[in-house]
């Protein structure tokens, strides 16, 4: 049974390592695992940064994360979750876990009247992710994403 959570901060390790896979597969990017242990360690470090969230099969088998990172919405007065660093061993894809996290990310977003949505950005190309984020009754197509990276 599938089980979300809050990520541990013993758990960073298989983190950085789903960072790496996921940057790869969708990106072609072959990141650097020291930086990405030192981004990790700082949202443990400082929950203002965000906050991962992991499924797992059993305590110790962690099979996919993400992380949630907040945007202050003066127009909404409330704050907005970004759903970023998606990952889903690939022998769990396609078997409802990316759906688990959402929906718990969801309920929380429903539980606190301070939270007032959930956003997240997907590669134009990443063809199945759109489908499977449609099918949660996300919507593409208010906005597009512009962005400037140094």
């Amino acid at each position: 049974m599938t089980r979300i959570r809050p990520a541990k901060f013993k758990e960073l390790e298989i983190i950085a390592e789903f960072q790496a896979a996921m940057a790869l597969e969708t990106e072609g990017l072959h990141l650097d695992k020291e930086k990405i242990i030192l981004g990790i360690e700082a949202v443990f470090e400082d929950p203002g940064k965000g906050k991962y969230y992991v499924a797992t099969e059993s305590e110790d088998e962690v099979i996919a994360c993400l992380l949630i990172t907040p945007e202050w919405s003066e127009w909404r007065n409330g704050t907005v979750y970004w759903i970023q660093s998606v990952y889903v061993k690939k022998e769990h894809r396609g078997k409802g876990v990316f759906k688990e996290l959402y929906r718990y990310i969801q309920a929380l977003v429903n539980e606190d009247p301070e939270l007032v949505g959930i956003r997240l950005y997907v590669e134009l190309e990443n063809k199945a992710a759109q489908s499977v984020y449609e099918k949660l009754g996300m919507d593409g197509e208010h906005y597009k994403l512009y962005e400037w990276l140094k």
